[in-house]
């Protein structure tokens, strides 16, 4: 494990984020706000630790990179992010350094957890660099260093395997850097056109960039205090579900489609399961809020389907308070908590695919059991499924249950209501944001203890890094030689 060419490359992330704080900083130029200062300040302070890093621990070797050495970089780059992003919340004075972080982490980590409890008042430029968070890191901030730092040749596939959320990391080019352009050019190209379809629906400028980056990220950061709600505009809302669809879909598919490969949608069984789950629970809930909380059908429509779309892409945006809609629409949007979007999407949670191969290997042994000499193997799409990649859906399974079930302890110990400790776990592990209890969407994170939103901050890089990123750090054999 060579520790100084890992440093060297997290030195080199830290530069682009820096450089990303000149995007925020011309919008605080702009409204001439109280957050030129402190950005410049975030900015010198990234860029100059960044560059010694980089340059001090330079390997101009350009060794490959081996398998250990890329989940280390991306695990420790994600925290850097969290840590380096927090720096124009603190420097501004708007939050504590706990609070700062937080916020940073659940924006790279897409979570859309908050702690601010006025978000209307907070300078422009902070809220474009909170959202600006949300877009980074929703691809990735490390595909998008590979697209951009080409002396990681072609070790960049370690970065890939560990970055891509999914068992199977689909590689669309030869080349790990063609794949990240790819990504992020389908990426740019359905933001661009969600930020315009917003401007037509009367959003100004800036709040269409703020909730188009919080969409296509499925982060759920707003620059409203009531979220999407403030707008009470159906054409709004409808935009919003459409691109927070589209982006719980694997990216591969757009690019796909975008080649005219229409059919390859219906061929792909996650997406079939995704768009079943998302209809059918839209379905159920508009019915249970239906007279009961909305007169029309198609507020009650609208209203089922936002919440739904958001939850299980792990989006977090919300236009209603679903915590005095009836208990089974309460349980059924816990449920799509740990559902979440597909593989290879911007979306969080345990993924559609690996919930598919479980029901599967579920079904799969319940056949055993009637036809136990029946020599059968576990499908996705037609091709069977690998034992290295089953088991890995099943490992997967069990530690973000029992990491879970640990952090709701936690919580609980630290005086958090029940409801709340295992409410509050689910929505930052599976990177959602509101979630019951005192953190629903009507409430936000900042009456959370301290201690408790470190441990929250941690479910949300476990989340967003497929738990096995992170929790390989801890094992003793991964730093030896």
């Amino acid at each position: 494990m060579r520790i100084p060419y890992i440093l060297s490359v997290i030195g080199a992330l830290v530069c682009c984020l820096g450089l990303a704080m000149l995007f925020p900083l011309g919008f605080a130029i702009y409204y001439g706000d109280s957050s030129v200062v402190p950005l410049i300040i975030s900015i010198g302070i990234t860029l100059g630790l960044g560059a010694f890093a980089m340059l001090a621990l330079r390997n101009d070797s350009a060794p490959v990179l081996s398998h250990r050495e890329g989940i280390a970089i991306v695990a420790l780059g994600w925290l850097a992010a969290g840590l380096f992003g927090a720096l124009p919340f603190i420097v501004a004075g708007e939050m504590t350094p706990t609070d700062a972080v937080f916020e940073s982490i659940s924006g790279f980590t897409t979570t859309g957890a908050s702690t601010l409890t006025d978000i209307e008042s907070v300078p422009k430029g902070l809220l474009m660099w909170r959202s600006l968070t949300h877009w980074l890191g929703g691809m990735g901030i490390i595909v998008l260093s590979l697209a951009i730092l080409p002396f990681l040749g072609v070790g960049g596939m370690q970065l890939y395997k560990a970055e891509v959320p999914g068992p199977t990391p689909d590689k669309l080019k030869p080349r790990i850097k063609d794949t990240a352009v790819m990504l992020w050019r389908v990426y740019v190209m359905l933001s661009v056109a969600q930020a315009v379809l917003l401007m037509f629906g009367g959003m100004n400028l800036f709040d269409s960039i703020c909730h188009t980056f919080g969409t296509l990220a499925t982060g759920g950061f707003s620059t409203r205090n009531t979220s999407i709600a403030a707008y009470d505009s159906a054409y709004i809302d409808w935009v919003i579900i459409l691109f927070m669809f589209l982006a719980g879909m694997n990216f591969s598919l757009h690019f796909r489609l975008l080649r005219g490969d229409v059919m390859s949608l219906l061929r792909d069984s996650e997406f079939r399961f995704y768009a079943v789950v998302i209809l059918l629970f839209t379905v159920i809930i508009t019915f249970c809020v239906w007279d009961n909380n909305y007169e029309s059908v198609w507020t009650s429509l609208r209203m089922a389907a936002f919440q739904v779309v958001s939850i299980c892409t792990t989006t977090g945006y919300a236009t209603a308070d679903y915590e005095v809609w009836l208990p089974l629409a309460q349980v059924l949007l816990f449920f799509l908590m740990f559902l979440g979007g597909s593989a290879g999407s911007t979306g969080g949670g345990m993924k559609c695919m690996r919930v598919l191969v479980l029901l599967k290997q579920g079904y799969h042994e319940l056949l055993q059991l009637v036809h136990p000499r029946a020599v059968k193997r576990v499908k996705l799409g037609g091709r069977l499924v690998p034992p290295d990649v089953l088991s890995g859906v099943v490992g997967f399974f069990i530690l973000y249950l029992l990491l879970y079930v640990l952090s709701a302890f936690v919580m609980a110990a630290l005086g958090m209501d029940v409801l709340t400790s295992f409410a509050s776990v689910a929505a930052c592990i599976g990177n959602i944001g509101p979630g019951l209890g005192t953190v629903g969407p009507a409430e936000n994170y900042a009456h959370i203890p301290m201690m408790g939103k470190w441990v929250l901050a941690f479910d949300m890089l476990l989340g967003r890094l497929e738990i096995y990123t992170v929790i390989i750090l801890f094992v003793p054999e991964f730093w030896r030689k």
